[in-house]
């Protein structure tokens, strides 16, 4: 009986993988996606217009019509290589806005269909159009790439799994404990931190290519993560291990810009 509720534990966790499959552009990789953009982009818009309202935009100052520009351009960028790629359908239901906010945090996100906002805080690391540029199209990438309905995709797949888990071992409650507890570190170590750490770092790889597109120097990428390195080191922050942290380590990631760089320099220089 119990070995007959694994098995069928074990066969709907793959229907639900194969079902969710999808591809995620320029790097290829296959990633779990349960959630439709109808239903990713409605929370989002609600969540953005919820967050300008209690965060008003600055407007007419030079900073964030700079913002504005800068995203403009790699947004033109992005839906020129999805439509050459055959894939403008991925971008259905996209509301860009690129806004920038007054608050110190050094911060800025793209939430699912391309709502960007820029706090002004990190404009003291960009200092100036090739930064804004390096940081939006990192965050553009996060959306492009679906990381948010993945990581929700995750999280719904985490809990299913230990709903049937649970139901396919009611019946041996120390087999039960013990592939619970298997289950549970393999999903907190194994599964979610891994793919946010790799979240980043396709969001770094997609983000120099974007902005290569739009003729933004790429190779300023080092020099904007240094100065966020910089910045770590000396409010004491550089003591975090990689191994438990969501993002890479700087030293890595600045690593993995310079080995990408070859790859999308000749774009920047096509422009």
């Amino acid at each position: 009986m119990l070995r007959q509720s694994i098995m069928r534990f074990a066969c709907s966790m793959i229907l639900m993988l194969v079902a969710g499959c999808a591809t995620v552009p320029i790097t290829g990789r296959s990633q779990l996606s349960l959630i439709s953009n109808s239903e990713l982009f409605s929370l989002s818009f609600k969540e953005h217009k919820k967050f300008l309202k209690e965060n008003e935009p600055l407007h007419d100052t030079s900073e964030a019509l700079m913002v504005k520009q800068v995203g403009q351009r790699i947004q033109q960028a992005v839906e020129g290589y999805m439509e050459q790629q055959g894939m403008s359908e991925q971008l259905s239901g996209y509301v860009w806005s690129f806004d920038l906010v007054e608050d110190e945090d050094t911060n800025a996100f793209c939430l699912p269909g391309g709502k960007v906002v820029f706090l002004t805080g990190i404009l003291e690391y960009t200092e100036d159009e090739d930064g804004v540029a390096v940081v939006m199209g990192h965050e553009i990438a996060h959306a492009i790439a679906n990381h948010g309905g993945e990581r929700m995709s995750q999280r719904m797949l985490v809990g299913v799994g230990a709903e049937l888990l649970q139901a396919a071992t009611e019946d041996d409650s120390e087999t039960g404990a013990l592939l619970g507890v298997a289950y549970g570190l393999g999903t907190q170590l194994g599964v979610m931190l891994p793919f946010s750490r790799l979240h980043e770092s396709e969001a770094d790889r997609l983000g120099l290519t974007f902005m290569a597109m739009a003729g933004y120097d790429p190779s300023k990428a080092v020099d904007f993560w240094q100065r966020m390195r910089d910045k770590k080191e000396g409010e004491g922050e550089s003591g975090l291990v990689e191994f438990l942290s969501t993002h890479p380590a700087d030293e890595t990631r600045i690593a993995n810009i310079r080995q990408w760089l070859p790859e999308v320099m000749p774009i920047y220089h096509a422009q």
